[in-house]
């Protein structure tokens, strides 16, 4: 009785998915839904408290696998510590092109100011990464081999070089799809960037000469 239960909810969540991407959530209903699965609105409320409680499972269903694979790919007691970042920065990257992953960034922008959702998305997704990177270069900065500094703002500057150059094209739709090359291209001249401004011993500088060239 358990597996279909929750065979059930997950096909709710699927379908609430599709609806929220449709129309958005201010539109969506909860009988457009139930419809999508056979039901009514009745048997979602069995499921869900709100419409914007179902909004927020669907979000979190959908960073879920991503999440715990980007918290994976740092290695805290690696000896290299530019392909350690590199390796994160390209799996950070690889994630949120997908054109469902767009999808639902952009409905998750707009619809940012209601119900608590924009705060309750960045809690669920960018929150942990942020605390996971943070640890992960407090520990390189009591090693030596970064400047010290504050662990948080070294983890917020770092996500925001490696977004720099391809999220907000994609998500305006400057661009329209991503691939791996621009993807390792983005990640490396991300790490460079900020390797040069963090980095403690003397490569900072052999660094900056790769950023201040770049390579297009």
């Amino acid at each position: 009785m358990k597996t279909k239960t929750e065979t059930r909810r997950l096909a709710m969540l699927k379908a609430a998915a599709e609806v929220f991407r449709e129309v958005g959530f201010e539109r969506a209903s909860m009988s457009e839904i139930g419809a999508r699965i056979g039901g009514s609105k009745a048997t979602l409320y069995r499921y869900f408290p709100s419409k914007e409680g179902l909004f927020f499972e669907v979000m979190d269903q959908a960073k879920q696998t991503e999440l715990q694979a980007i918290l994976n790919a740092l290695n805290p007691d690696a000896n290299d510590l530019k392909q350690e970042l590199l390796r994160f920065g390209t799996k950070l990257l690889t994630l949120p092109y997908s054109p469902e992953a767009v999808a639902i960034r952009r409905l998750a922008i707009a619809e940012s100011g209601r119900a608590g959702i924009g705060k309750a998305c960045f809690e669920w997704a960018r929150s942990p990464v942020e605390k996971r990177l943070a640890e992960f270069l407090g520990k390189a900065m009591k090693r030596g081999i970064l400047c010290s500094g504050n662990p948080k703002t070294a983890a917020m500057h770092f996500l925001s070089l490696l977004e720099a150059e391809l999220l907000q094209r994609v998500l305006l739709g400057v661009i329209e799809s991503v691939n791996s090359d621009a993807i390792s291209g983005a990640a490396g001249r991300a790490v460079d960037a900020f390797l040069c401004g963090y980095r403690a011993d003397g490569e900072s500088h052999r660094v900056e000469q790769t950023v201040r060239h770049g390579t297009g």
